[in-house]
């Protein structure tokens, strides 16, 4: 057998790029992926009207079901197989792989948004598009996060479907649920559950928001956790001495702020919500906070995680100690509860991915430059779990994401997803080879 030899001088990591550019050109050469890219430049109006009739579906965390049902639908007209929505919202379609059968249970790829936004059912939902310049303007809760995503997702779809490109491994769709806030994304956590198909997962492409200069690498890890104080409650003036749960929750928290906290690895903590107490002549029953950490360090997260608990136990049983004491008659004890309602995985890309590999080629092919980002998206857990995966805008441009005022623009928007449709099919060509 003979073997190749290489210059001793070679660089192995600029061969693999240069051997990634040299794919992507020749993908990008092909006279249906010149389809794909003529279908995405002839419909910018259909992908706005989409994103308008999207946006105007309340999808609040745990109520994404009427979305779920849209996104269906519009699978099954793009000619998808296997369309469902499975037992927890997310939906899934395929788009198989040429000259493979269905059967096959070799690698696949996946492309994914999440539907869920972060407003209340009640959020008025007023799409209103507007042109600028030359471009459309979409204002409206959730125009960017995520409606931008999911109509990315669904442009790459059509794209491929219409112009009818061989792909060599099959893709997976999905709009999965319960990505913000106390959803912990739990529609991807549900899916790589999943064994039988989660385990052919070769590489997993996350669609957030929007833009074309930047992909989140390294998954932001957080916990988030109720802490509760409960104890009798009473009159305030009658029942003096009873323990004040509110009392106790501020010195658990004021506790907690002492914690020298490292600036590398970067960690956080915030005390988002504070409930408690029904009238200011009231010793309250209970007091409720809702407490967030954030690390790119598993350990660091877990040291703070004990360190809540602490705080918790030391100031119920400094106030229990105080009423005992009390010459006023006590009407009994505080107790707390710590229980967790998040828990998100920090993880990496590594820097040699052929995931990344492939997106710094199809940057190179479309004269874009990304950055590498640090964050918290549906990514961190196929990232935890050994998958390559990244998240990434959808093209165009957005702001005022996760208020009423929040905005999408479509300029620029059919570069971006260039660049989504180059490193899904680049992608692709890799995992029908592993």
């Amino acid at each position: 057998m003979r073997f190749a030899c290489y210059p001793k001088t070679i660089d192995m990591a600029l061969f693999l790029r240069s051997s990634a550019f040299s794919r992507v050109t020749a993908l990008a050469a092909q006279r249906a992926v010149h389809g794909a890219f003529g279908w995405l430049h002839n419909n910018p109006k259909t992908l706005m009207d989409w994103q308008a009739e999207l946006v105007a579906i309340p999808a609040p965390p745990f109520g994404e079901e009427a979305r779920s049902k849209w996104l269906a639908a519009r699978f099954t007209e793009a000619g998808l197989d296997d369309v469902r929505i499975d037992a927890i919202g997310n939906v899934l379609g395929f788009i198989p792989a040429a000259n493979l059968p269905p059967e096959s249970s070799g690698p696949v790829v996946m492309l994914s948004a999440h539907l869920d936004t972060v407003f209340p059912a009640h959020t008025p939902l007023n799409a209103v598009v507007t042109q600028v310049d030359g471009t459309s303007r979409l204002s409206a809760p959730g125009a960017c996060d995520n409606a931008a995503g999911v109509v990315g997702m669904l442009a790459i779809v059509h794209a491929l479907t219409q112009a009818k490109v061989k792909l060599k491994a099959p893709l997976l769709v999905m709009g999965n649920v319960g990505e913000e806030g106390e959803g912990d994304l739990r529609g991807v956590r549900h899916f790589y559950e999943q064994r039988a198909m989660a385990g052919r997962i070769a590489a997993h492409i996350v669609l957030d928001g929007a833009g074309a200069d930047s992909v989140v690498t390294q998954a932001l890890g957080s916990r988030r956790y109720q802490v509760t104080i409960s104890g009798p409650g009473g009159h305030s003036f009658t029942d003096a001495g009873t323990p004040n749960p509110i009392a106790a929750l501020a010195e658990a928290l004021a506790n907690l702020a002492h914690i020298q906290l490292p600036e590398q690895p970067r960690t956080t903590w915030n005390v988002g919500t504070i409930h408690g107490g029904t009238s200011v002549n009231s010793i309250p029953e209970n007091a409720t906070a809702s407490i967030d950490f954030r690390s790119t360090a598993p350990d660091q997260l877990v040291r703070l995680e004990v360190a809540l608990h602490r705080a918790a136990e030391d100031a119920v049983d400094h106030w229990n100690t105080v009423a005992e004491n009390s010459l006023n008659t006590s009407r009994g004890a505080m107790t707390y509860t710590v229980e967790k309602i998040g828990d998100r995985p920090a993880a990496l890309l590594p820097s040699d991915s052929p995931l990344l590999d492939a997106l710094r080629a199809v940057d190179r092919h479309l004269g874009l430059r990304t950055d590498l980002r640090l964050g918290s998206t549906d990514a961190n857990i196929p990232l935890s779990l050994g998958v390559p995966a990244l998240s990434m805008g959808a093209g165009g441009e957005g702001g005022g994401a996760h208020t009423v005022a929040e905005w999408y623009s479509d300029k620029d928007r059919e570069t971006g997803l260039r660049r989504v449709l180059l490193l899904t099919l680049a992608i692709t060509e890799w995992a029908s080879e592993q």
